[in-house]
């Protein structure tokens, strides 16, 4: 409310009040990005693990960096964002850089480093402000609702509606207990979002989890929705409570070794990744929440940059791929998340897994994924405003729109956007609108592009 006081140490450091939220709006939006996003706790040590690296301290790592990254958005960004090893990066680390080439774990860790330490030079820069700045109007919005479609593909492959085909490539699954479930829980999720209940979201994923506890004890199997090494055809698992954190990967990484010729590009495509990511998860999230400053660029962008290139610059002393932005961020901005007091939760939720990762298995993918499907929804909003009639704006938009879902990633959508871009402006006799920013961008899209 306009004129009011701030009421606690917490709403003068964060502006709750100011920003139009309230104390308990911030903590379920923040358990709302958790339950969204706290898969990556097992993922992340499970994709790691096949280069030799140990599950338990990749766990450890994994939980260490997602606490550190997301209480430092929080607390000096004050932005409403997660920080946790990215999906995408962990994948190049492992099947690119360690099995692919053949690099030592350790070694892939120094590259890390030293693409953090890149990282933060550019961040230091203020270089963000150059590209934010470059990037057209529609670009941005077509990248939020690229995003959008991004999460909402994410949730439906998760909840496994969505699986591939080998003549029509993807399909919709055949109806099962599961699909069944996910599909009420689907429905359950959306009336409470039209109805405008708080803590929709969140709401939609414990229903959805107690649900799911029947399948494989009552009727179904949910062995399908686990790698081969731990299916089990109950969906929900207790598995117990407690389990000691592994610290032996802390400071495993080579940093000398890493400094080779023929590793370097590594380094350089971990950063471009990185930079585009973090660039457009903070775009899209800014779009979707109106979080902008008065200039209509993402809030504190600047900070949130720089925690961003902290993240990566510790990830691999503590033992794991690059940390990143989260764009899961955006279930817990849905549910009206404002502040970096919802980064801060969402740190304190992924704690205590350092002693409790045996709960994990109790969410199950079929929970969260209704959350991520209608993040996808609020993001769309922002398609009205590309302007369609004007082609040379148009089709580098729709090339946004449509390969960031269709690629699976982010950066290699983006990168064909931008590429599009600048070519249409050059050719159709506009280059005076392409800013000398977007040239670099452009040049280093290529370079990345051509590491893939």
């Amino acid at each position: 409310m306009a004129g009011a006081q701030p009421a606690s140490v917490l709403d003068r450091y964060f502006g709750i009040t100011a920003l139009g939220s309230t104390f308990r709006t911030e903590v379920i939006a923040g358990i709302t990005t958790f339950l969204a996003a706290m898969y990556i706790i097992v993922v992340n040590p499970a994709i790691l693990s096949k280069t030799g690296m140990g599950f338990p301290a990749a766990l450890t790592a994994t939980v260490l960096i997602s606490f550190f990254g997301s209480c430092a958005m929080g607390l000096y960004a004050r932005n409403p964002v997660l920080v946790a090893p990215g999906m995408g990066l962990n994948a190049l680390f492992a099947f690119t850089m360690v099995l692919g080439v053949g690099m030592p774990w350790q070694t892939a860790l120094g590259c890390v480093f030293w693409s953090g330490i890149l990282f933060a030079l550019l961040a230091a820069l203020n270089v963000r402000r150059f590209v934010v700045e470059a990037i057209p109007a529609n670009l941005r919005y077509a990248i939020s609702c690229g995003i959008g479609l991004f999460i909402t593909v994410i949730g439906l492959v998760n909840a496994k509606l969505v699986v591939s085909d080998p003549v029509t490539v993807v399909r919709l699954a055949h109806l099962s207990p599961p699909t069944v479930t996910f599909l009420i829980g689907l429905a359950l999720t959306t009336v409470l979002v039209a109805r405008r209940v708080n803590g929709a979201l969140m709401i939609g994923i414990v229903v959805t989890t107690l649900m799911a506890v029947p399948i494989g004890r009552l009727w179904g199997d949910g062995s399908g929705y686990f790698p081969k090494e731990i299916a089990t055809a109950t969906l929900v698992n207790f598995q117990g409570f407690f389990a000691a954190p592994d610290f032996s990967g802390i400071g495993q990484l080579d940093l000398l070794g890493a400094l080779k010729v023929a590793y370097l590009p590594f380094i350089f495509v971990m950063l471009f990744t990185a930079f585009f990511d973090t660039l457009s998860t903070f775009m899209s999230i800014a779009e979707a929440g109106n979080m902008k400053d008065r200039d209509g660029n993402p809030r504190n962008m600047r900070q949130a940059m720089i925690v961003d290139s902290f993240s990566v610059l510790i990830s691999g002393p503590l033992g794991t791929s690059p940390a990143n932005a989260y764009i899961e961020s955006a279930a817990g901005i849905a549910q009206g998340g404002r502040t970096g007091l919802t980064a801060v939760v969402c740190a304190l939720l992924f704690l205590p897994f350092l002693f409790l990762s045996p709960m994990l298995s109790l969410v199950p993918a079929i929970a969260t994924a209704p959350a991520l499907i209608l993040v996808g929804v609020f993001m769309m909003e922002s398609v009205a405003r590309i302007e369609w009639h004007r082609m040379d704006e148009a089709i580098p938009s729709f090339i946004a729109l449509v390969m960031i879902p269709i690629s699976y990633s982010i950066t290699d959508g983006i990168a064909y956007s931008f590429l599009a871009f600048v070519v249409l402006k050059l050719f159709t006799g506009r280059v005076k609108e392409i800013k000398p920013a977007m040239w670099v961008v452009a040049a280093l899209a290529v370079l990345l592009l051509t590491q893939m």
